[in-house]
């Protein structure tokens, strides 16, 4: 999974899997990245690389996600949207917004923490998408963000505000300062990142829709403006839809790059680099003359090994590796700690067991954006009637395969799905005993992420059920999970253990 196609050239995507709505900065020789992660926890993934093309998961800076009232089930399309990172005063300053409470703020002395506990800059519904500003030049601060039409009644425009230079709170009632309902063509606006470039005040911002869209730049001498503006980024005759959103970075020679997403489907948001310049009239140029770029040559940066998001987990001593999240802040007992190797699920007890999508306890990665297969080792510990384990591809609809313990007391694997409009799963293939209480289990997927299924209870691999498209949610790309789920009742309902978590990709990307 490797970005790179040769020494001196890289390829597109060089995240090929849901970083949605990335953006980026360098600090001395370091390029960070942070993305959106909405209603799962941990959130705010934080990335690092070297060469902009090789980037590995360094931590999170959102522990749980607040309030935690809020947030104690999955709200797969809610939490944390679009978030802009940002380095001034010696920290790192994470602002996003929250759809329905308002914009927050963390900041940290390291990108590894300590990382502050949200701060609430403004509260307010349909704020999203904030970005900060400190003037070096004035000792000004700003911020600037957009709105979500769905809680607010208004989009396609930009709010502009000034800020405390501490990022803890507005200093006015802000002003539109782009209201692209004025400008020909242009809806949905979204996403600003704001910078100071030659003189000018740039907000880089994408309109059009997260799948046909386009990139856009404003300018101004002022920030309350007025702003002129000119499409930077488009499809035009390229495979790559709507690209738009993200953030632009100078190398420390002086190269210009931009990072931004694609809308893949079930894939989610996968992220694209642009080589960028400024053209005679002071207007950046993205990839090639305004055209994404689906190979080019690397950034003048010195060569790095490749490198990845990690995937394959061995848990060691029970402990998840950081590429995991749960679909809502956890509770303690989800997991048992241990000596050896292999995750340690509880069978959480749960009223909501027929449908994944509504339990908490589901621990979840991204789906990779290219062919791969995905196995898993699976022993069900429980001797509770009912019990149930397994590893599942989650979306608007999802299917899982597993055991499942009987009611005399015998194991079967298990194999169910869940259409988009259902609200129950339902087998996907007639139950079959696994007496030993293990599987080995798997999931192909292949082009157009379309997955087969498949399980080896001890006597050999066999294909289980009929071939499944995985699906997003409405902003998320699908999620490969690992749940242990149990009726509900009294006392504890046992373990199940998983072990040697491995994504073997089919194609390098």
């Amino acid at each position: 999974m490797t970005a790179g196609r040769t020494d001196t050239t890289y390829r597109n995507p060089v995240l090929n899997a849901d970083w949605s709505d990335p953006d980026v900065i360098r600090v001395g020789d370091d390029f960070y990245l942070t993305a959106s992660s909405f209603g799962r926890a941990p959130g705010l993934p934080l990335l690092h690389s070297r060469d902009l093309v090789n980037w590995t998961l360094v931590g999170h800076a959102l522990e749980r996600l607040e309030p935690e009232s809020e947030f104690t089930a999955p709200r797969h399309d809610c939490g944390v949207w679009a978030p802009s990172l940002r380095h001034h005063d010696d920290r790192f300053w994470i602002f996003w917004g929250d759809p329905d409470q308002g914009i927050f703020q963390v900041n940290a002395p390291e990108i590894r923490g300590p990382w502050t506990r949200p701060h609430l800059v403004k509260a307010g519904k349909g704020l999203i998408d904030p970005c900060p500003l400190w003037d070096d030049e004035t000792g000004e601060a700003y911020l600037v963000h957009a709105w979500a039409k769905s809680r607010s009644g208004v989009k396609n425009r930009l709010t502009g505000h000034r800020m405390h230079p501490h990022g803890t709170e507005l200093l006015d009632e802000g002003k539109v300062i782009v209201d692209a309902d004025r400008i020909p063509g242009w809806f949905t606006l979204e996403g600003p990142k704001l910078y100071r470039h030659d003189g000018w005040f740039w907000i880089l911002a994408p309109a059009g829709g997260v799948e046909t869209g386009w990139q856009g730049a404003f300018r101004s001498r002022a920030f309350f403006g007025p702003y002129e503006e000119k499409v930077v980024l488009e499809q035009k005759d390229t495979d790559v839809n709507g690209p738009h959103q993200g953030g632009w970075v100078r190398t420390p020679s002086g190269e210009d790059w931009f990072l931004h997403f694609q809308q893949r489907g079930a894939y989610g948001r996968v992220v694209h680099l642009q080589p960028m310049s400024w053209g005679p009239e002071g207007w950046p140029v993205l990839g090639h003359d305004g055209a994404p770029v689906a190979e080019h040559r690397r950034p003048d940066l010195p060569p790095q090994p490749p490198a990845a998001p990690a995937t394959d987990d061995d848990f060691p001593g029970g402990r998840h590796g950081r590429q995991w999240q749960w679909t809502a802040n956890p509770k303690d007992g989800w997991t048992t700690q241990h000596s050896a190797d292999g995750l340690r699920l509880t069978c959480v007890r749960s009223a909501g067991a027929h449908d994944l999508r509504t339990l908490p306890h589901v621990l979840t990665q991204r789906l990779p954006g290219t062919p791969c297969t995905v196995e898993v080792e699976l022993r069900l510990d429980s001797e509770e009637p009912g019990a149930r384990a397994g590893l599942a591809v989650l979306g608007d609809a999802y299917r899982w395969i597993g055991l499942q313990r009987g009611a005399d007391g015998t194991v079967h694997l298990v194999h169910r799905f869940a259409e988009t409009v259902a609200e129950r799963e339902r087998d996907a293939d007639h139950p079959r005993p696994a007496p030993d209480g293990r599987a080995l289990l798997r999931v192909d997927v292949g082009a157009g992420a379309r997955c087969r299924f498949s399980c080896d209870t001890g006597d050999g691999p066999r294909p289980s059920g009929q071939v499944f498209a995985a699906t997003p949610w409405r902003w998320v790309g699908a999620l490969l999970g690992l749940v242990a789920v149990a009726p509900t009742g009294q006392g504890h309902a046992g373990t199940a253990t998983f072990t040697r978590f491995r994504i073997s990709t089919s194609a390098h990307g």
